[in-house]
C-alpha cells in the first residue's frame, strides 16, 4: 500500500510592482499653472499680441505713417460716418489707428524685452556680489538700492529721462535704472537663503571657485522669482515707457508708440473719444495680461502656493 505524500504547489513568484517615475518638473509645472485661469487667458493675451508684433507688417491694413487727408478723425466702423477702410478710425492728421496701434505693440514687446533683460542683468549682478561677498559690500550695494527704491519710481523715470534727453532709447535706460533695486534686492535675498545650504558647502570645500558658486552652483536655484519678477517687470516697463511718451521723454512723434498716441490725441477726447481709447485700451490689456501670467507663474513655481 502506497501512501500518495502531496506536497504542496509552488505559486510562481509574485511580479515586482511597477515603478512610478515623478514626473518632469516642466510637466509638473504646467500641471499647477493652467490650474489659474487668469494666467492662462493672460498667456494668450501675451501670446496674441506677440504674434500681432511681430507680423504687424503683414496684419496692418496701412502704414502707420501715412496720412489720408479725406479722412482726418473718421470714426470707427459701427459709427454712422464709419467705414471698412478704417476699422478702428483715424487720427487728427488721417493716420489708420489699427495700424498704428499693430506696429505700437512691437515698440511695447521690444521695450519691455530691453528694459527686463538690462536691469535683470544688472540687478542678477549686484545681487549676487552683495549676498556672496557680504560686509562693506552688501552694506554698499544695499544702500544704493534703498536710496533709489526711497525716490518715487515714475519721478526717478522722468529725472533720468530728462538728464539723457528725450528719445525711445533713453527711455528705456530710464526705465531700467528704476528697476534694477528690485532685480536686486530679491537675488541677495535668494542667495542668503541658499549660500550655507550643505551642497552649496559641498561645492566649495571640492574647490569650485566664488564665480562657478555664484553661476552654477546657486544661480539655477534662484531662478524662480526672478522668473516671476521679470514677468511683471514686463508691466512696469511698458506702463512707464507710455507714461514717459506721454509727458514727451519717451518715443517722439511720429513714432507710434501707445503713450505718445495719447500724448498727442488728449485734445480731441470730447470731439473723437476713439484716439484716446484705443492706446488706452491696449496698454491696460497689455498690463493686465502680464500681471496675470506672473501670478500664475508665481503659483506654480512656488511650492507653498501649490494645490
Amino acid at each position: 500500500m502506497t501512501t500518495e505524500i502531496s506536497t504542496p504547489s509552488q505559486s510562481p513568484a509574485a511580479a515586482p510592482a511597477p515603478v512610478t517615475r515623478p514626473p518632469h518638473p516642466l510637466v509638473e509645472f504646467w500641471y499647477h499653472f493652467k490650474q489659474n485661469k487668469g494666467a492662462m487667458l493672460g498667456l494668450v493675451v501675451i501670446v496674441a499680441i506677440a504674434l500681432v508684433a511681430l507680423f504687424a507688417e503683414l496684419l496692418a491694413p496701412h502704414d502707420p505713417n501715412i496720412q489720408f487727408r479725406e479722412a482726418i478723425l473718421a470714426p470707427p466702423v459701427w459709427y454712422d460716418a464709419g467705414t471698412w477702410r478704417f476699422i478702428l478710425g483715424t487720427d487728427d492728421i488721417g493716420r489708420d489707428m489699427l495700424s498704428r496701434l499693430m506696429y505700437g505693440a512691437r515698440l511695447s514687446m521690444m521695450i519691455g524685452l530691453i528694459v527686463v533683460t538690462l536691469s535683470l542683468a544688472v540687478g542678477l549682478g549686484l545681487g549676487m556680489i552683495a549676498g556672496f561677498f557680504g560686509g562693506t559690500t552688501d552694506v554698499l550695494v544695499m544702500r544704493f538700492m534703498d536710496i533709489l527704491l526711497s525716490l518715487p519710481s515714475l519721478l526717478l523715470a522722468v529725472v533720468v529721462a530728462a538728464i539723457l534727453g528725450p528719445g525711445l532709447t533713453n527711455a528705456m535706460l530710464a526705465v531700467s535704472v528704476v528697476v534694477i533695486p528690485h532685480y536686486a534686492r530679491l537675488t541677495r535675498a535668494a542667495v542668503l537663503a541658499e549660500v550655507n545650504k550643505d551642497y552649496v558647502i559641498a561645492s566649495r570645500v571640492a574647490g569650485a571657485g566664488p564665480l562657478r558658486l555664484m553661476l552654477i552652483v546657486v544661480l539655477p536655484n534662484c531662478l524662480a522669482p526672478l522668473i516671476v519678477q521679470a514677468t511683471l517687470g514686463f508691466s512696469t516697463a511698458i506702463l512707464d515707457a507710455a507714461a514717459l511718451g506721454f509727458l514727451g521723454l519717451g518715443a517722439q512723434p511720429p513714432t507710434p508708440e501707445w503713450g505718445t498716441m495719447l500724448a498727442s490725441s488728449l485734445q480731441f477726447l470730447q470731439r473723437a473719444p476713439w484716439v484716446v481709447t484705443w492706446p488706452g485700451v491696449a496698454i491696460l490689456v497689455t498690463v493686465l495680461a502680464f500681471n496675470l501670467l506672473g501670478d500664475g507663474l508665481r503659483d506654480a513655481l512656488d511650492p507653498k502656493l501649490k494645490r
